[in-house]
C-alpha cells in the first residue's frame, strides 16, 4: 500500500512523511478517525515508507524487495492484530490471517461489519482476546528479521478490554525499532491507560469532493451518481460503497411505498411489507435500507429548513421530498429519523426483523397519521 494509492488526506501523509524525514517517528501511534477515512490503509503505507529500501521524497518506492512483501501483506516484519470472532480460546490474529489478508487487499477501507462477512462470524461477538495479546508480546520480543523496524499494527484497539493491560509494559517501553500503529475509531472505548502511551494522529472522514473522485475514477460511475452516494456516505468510502452495490432506486422505492402505507394506516398493506420485503432482505440490506431511509428524512429536514443549496439528490428523490415534506415538520422528521436509527442498532444485535420493523411501521403511524410523537415526549400540535 502506496500513499498514492490512498484517497484524500493529503495533509495526514504530509504529516506522516514529515516525521520520516525529520526521524521523530514515535514508537505508538493512534490513528483516530471513522470508519472509511481510509485509517487503517494509511498505518499501513506509513510502516511500508518507514521499511521501504529506496523511498522517494513524497512515497515508498513499490518496488524494492521490502515494498514487494509489504503489498501483498507477507513482510516478516509487519504483524496484526485485529477483532476476531473466536471459537477456541487459544485462537489468535494469526488464525484468521489468509482471510484478514484477502479482505483488506480487496477492500482497505473495510469496516467490521464488512470483515464479519468474511468468517464465519454466527453470532459470536467480536473481540481481541488474551492469547492474542500474549501473542504479540511473544512475536515483538524477537529481533526484525529483514527491515529496520518491526511493526504491529493493530486494527480497532476498542475492542481490547481489561486483557489489553497486558500489553501496557511492552507497549511503554518496546524492544529497540519496535513500532506500534493502532487504528482506531472510537476514542472513549479505548483503556485510557493504552490512549496515555501512544502519539494521537487525527484522521478526518473524507471529503465529498474525494468519495466523489474515487467512484468516477475507480469504479466508472457516473459524476452526477457517484456525487450523490459521496454525499449520502458523509465521507464513509466503505459506505459509499456499499451505497454502490445496490440499486438505490429499489430502496427509494420500497421506502417511499412503506412511508406512504403508513401515513395512509394501511394495515395490511404494513404486515405485507413486513412479511414479503424486509423480512427476506437480509440483515446487511436491512441495515442499508435504515441509512438510506435516515439520509432521505435529512434531506427533508433541510428541504423543511429552506435551505435547497445543500440537498443534493437525484430528481425522482428531490420529487419524493417535496411532496413527502407536505406532511411533516421538523418535530416529526426528527421522531421518524430516531425511529430509524433505532432500528438500525437493533438489526445490528440481530433483532428479529419480523417483529422490529412491524414495531416501526406501527410508530410510524402514529408520527405520520396520529401527529402523536413517541412515548416519553409531547404531543405535536
Amino acid at each position: 500500500m502506496q500513499f498514492k494509492d490512498i484517497v484524500g488526506q493529503e495533509t495526514v501523509k504530509a504529516h506522516l512523511i514529515k516525521t520520516v524525514k525529520d526521524g521523530r517517528i514515535s514508537h505508538a501511534q493512534l490513528f483516530l478517525g471513522p470508519e472509511g477515512s481510509g485509517s487503517l490503509a494509511l498505518a499501513v503505507a506509513y510502516a511500508q515508507y518507514i521499511c521501504c529500501e529506496q523511498p522517494s521524497e513524497n512515497d515508498s518506492c513499490g518496488e524494492c524487495s521490502s515494498c514487494r512483501k509489504y503489498q501483498k501483506l507477507v513482510h516478516p516484519d509487519l504483524h496484526f492484530s485485529y477483532p476476531f470472532f473466536a471459537k477456541h480460546k487459544e485462537d489468535t490474529a494469526l488464525t484468521f490471517v489468509e482471510e484478514w489478508r484477502a479482505s483488506f487487499l480487496q477492500n482497505p477501507y473495510l469496516g467490521l461489519d464488512e470483515w464479519r462477512n468474511h468468517l464465519s462470524a454466527d453470532n459470536k461477538q467480536a473481540n481481541i482476546n488474551i492469547a492474542e495479546c500474549h501473542s504479540i508480546i511473544q512475536k515483538l520480543s524477537l529481533k526484525p528479521f529483514e527491515a529496520e523496524y518491526k511493526v504491529l499494527i493493530m486494527w480497532l484497539p476498542e475492542y481490547l478490554e481489561k486483557e489489553g493491560n497486558a500489553l501496557l509494559k511492552i507497549i511503554e517501553e518496546p524492544a529497540q525499532k519496535t513500532l506500534f500503529l493502532l487504528v482506531a475509531q472510537n476514542q472513549e472505548q479505548i483503556l485510557n491507560t493504552i490512549i496515555s502511551r501512544t502519539q494521537i494522529v487525527k484522521i478526518p472522514k473524507q471529503s465529498n469532493t474525494d468519495v466523489c473522485k474515487f467512484l468516477v475514477e475507480k469504479h466508472q460511475l457516473s459524476e452526477e451518481k457517484a456525487m450523490q452516494l459521496a454525499y449520502l456516505s458523509n465521507g464513509n468510502l466503505q459506505a459509499a460503497l456499499t451505497f454502490m452495490t445496490h440499486e438505490e432506486n429499489d430502496y427509494h422505492d420500497l421506502l417511499s411505498n412503506w412511508l406512504r402505507a403508513c401515513y395512509g394506516n394501511q394495515g395490511l398493506k404494513l404486515v405485507a411489507f413486513v412479511d414479503d420485503d424486509f423480512s427476506k432482505m437480509g440483515r446487511e440490506n436491512q441495515k442499508n435500507l435504515l441509512r438510506y431511509g435516515i439520509n432521505l428524512i435529512r434531506e427533508c429536514m433541510l428541504f423543511l429548513a429552506e435551505t435547497p443549496g445543500l440537498i443534493h439528490l437525484s430528481a425522482k428523490e428531490l420529487e419524493f421530498i417535496s411532496n413527502f415534506s407536505k406532511i411533516l415538520n421538523l418535530a416529526k422528521a426528527e421522531a421518524i429519523a430516531n425511529e430509524l436509527e433505532k432500528a438500525h442498532y437493533h438489526i445490528e444485535r440481530n433483532a428479529n426483523p419480523k417483529i422490529l420493523f412491524l414495531d416501526v411501521s406501527l410508530n410510524l403511524v402514529k408520527i405520520l397519521k396520529f401527529n402523536t410523537l413517541p412515548t416519553g415526549t409531547q404531543y405535536i400540535l
